[in-house]
């Protein structure tokens, strides 16, 4: 997931030039004498999240540019939504925050990442993630009349982006996307990439961490990245994942279209980032939700 430090490059600053320069004098100012263990950031956007030691002991530095909108999303959830989860040592505590520098400061969590790890594939750690998700989902609920016409006009904007999917993909997907009818929406607080690249495992234990897309959305649409990832051909997983929760949120046409809407933004997103193999799965999201109709 992450990079090795790179110390001594920048200007000097205890980060090593990877922050700017207000942002690393905030966490100074925050932390004492902060040092660099490494630079956790996947490279494809522009946040940053550093793993720092300090005196008082370790933390996540999560930062981003003046049009980086993933932190203030993270500030939300942290400020409102995730106090059932921290409580429980599920996930990261929010220590200090400033919107206007685009910067937080994190509790550090043992662990390492499910994904890749044999935990990806264990059944158990999908029982957790359903309960964690549950405590999630569980806390609020609106009805939102403008969603599901919201949702289908940011698809319709994606694929107006340039991409590459397939001509006659890119039709069948406008067209299905253009005949649904939105309904009123119960929407929840949810995490948005609810996956295990963004769930921990230590002693058997599942962490959460990553609520840069946090938002009110259907419960359902939690369950996309799953369904079309480690669930495929695994149902052990998906059931273990669903006694986890409690029941299965998902209800036909609405599902049919979450995953149209999850497929469009990942392969045009991944395209844009130029992430070759996260393009190449929302093409196949994208064959496979089509399918579905």
């Amino acid at each position: 997931m992450g990079e090795s430090p790179r110390a001594g490059q920048g200007d000097g600053r205890w980060d090593g030039g990877l922050l700017g320069a207000e942002q690393s004098a905030l966490v100074a100012s925050w932390l004492g004498s902060p040092k660099l263990v490494a630079d956790l950031s996947w490279g494809l956007v522009d946040t940053k999240v550093l793993h720092v030691q300090a005196p008082t002991g370790q933390f996540i530095i999560k930062a981003g540019g003046p049009d980086n909108h993933h932190l203030g999303r993270e500030l939300v959830a942290h400020r409102a939504y995730t106090r059932s989860l921290v409580e429980c040592g599920r996930a990261g505590r929010l220590l200090h925050a400033d919107p206007g520098a685009n910067l937080l400061v994190m509790e550090y969590l043992e662990g390492r990442l499910v994904e890749g790890a044999e935990a990806e594939l264990a059944p158990p750690t999908y029982a957790q993630a359903g309960g964690l998700l549950r405590l999630l989902h569980r806390q609020e609920f609106r009805i939102d009349d403008r969603y599901e016409l919201q949702a289908t006009a940011k698809s319709l904007a994606w694929l107006d982006r340039a991409h590459r999917i397939d001509p006659a993909v890119e039709r069948e997907a406008r067209r299905r996307l253009a005949e649904y009818r939105p309904q009123p929406a119960t929407v929840v607080p949810t995490h948005g990439d609810w996956q295990p690249r963004n769930w921990l495992v230590h002693r058997g234990e599942i962490r959460v961490i990553d609520f840069g897309r946090f938002d009110f959305r259907p419960a359902a649409t939690d369950l996309c990245r799953l369904a079309v990832q480690q669930w495929r051909g695994r149902p052990e997983l998906e059931q273990a994942f669903l006694d986890g929760y409690g029941r299965d949120p998902r209800s036909a046409p609405s599902w049919r279209i979450d995953l149209l809407q999850e497929a469009v933004g990942t392969a045009v997103w991944a395209f844009q980032v130029g992430d070759a193999a996260f393009e190449d799965q929302g093409h196949r999201m994208l064959r496979e939700a089509l399918q579905l109709f």
